[in-house]
């Protein structure tokens, strides 16, 4: 996460920049929670070294409509966005785009492991 020291007025400024693995941690479980609705608390992310970039990993549930909706209206599942599989590959993008424009970190990979599900009733939840 290095770039081109800024310049003011003619002058660079040394120094440098660092994000913690703290703040990290919170962007990419916030992210997450976003892209699978739930909450953020709900969510474990962790980072491992993969060649010299961050690959993320993150267990979480997703929100889906009540399965009692589904069996009267099969139509649900595409008002929440796709089946778990299709909405689970859109979030692993989405989280990749967020968290790397946000913090300017070299994501390698998002890895999502569906731990659960949360009923909801509503519409779509993306």
């Amino acid at each position: 996460m290095t770039s081109a020291a800024p310049s003011f007025r003619g002058r660079v400024l040394s120094g440098h920049n660092r994000i913690s693995t703290q703040a990290l941690t919170s962007l990419a479980r916030s992210a997450a929670a976003e892209a699978l609705g739930v909450d953020p608390h709900d969510v474990r992310a962790d980072w491992a070294d993969d060649d010299g970039l961050l690959a993320l990993s993150l267990v979480s549930p997703i929100r889906i409509p009540p399965l009692t909706t589904v069996l009267r209206d099969a139509g649900r599942v595409a008002a929440f966005g796709g089946s778990i599989w299709d909405r689970t590959v859109d979030a692993k993008a989405r989280i990749l785009s967020t968290v790397t424009a946000l913090s300017g970190a070299r994501l390698s990979r998002v890895d999502i492991r569906i731990s659960g599900v949360k009923p909801i009733e509503g519409g779509r939840v993306q």
